[in-house]
């Protein structure tokens, strides 16, 4: 199983120039990563995708316009 830092994922969303709905982010993570993967972060471990989008939404890494959107 992949093990990824979270970074990749905000270095991903950042490249692509493309705005992301909670869908559509997941959709693309497990795209570029494998939807078996698991996150990690500088203060977290063995993260879904979900708690990985979570994560980066508390602490404001992500243009999030709405909970909704990412």
């Amino acid at each position: 199983m992949n093990h990824i830092h979270g970074h990749e994922v905000m270095h991903m969303m950042a490249n692509s120039g493309l705005s992301y709905s909670r869908d559509s982010l997941r959709t693309a993570i497990h795209e570029q990563f494998g939807a078996e993967t698991t996150y990690f972060t500088c203060s977290s471990e063995i993260l879904s995708a979900d708690q990985l989008m979570d994560f980066l939404q508390s602490k404001g890494n992500t243009n999030c316009t709405s909970k909704e959107s990412i």
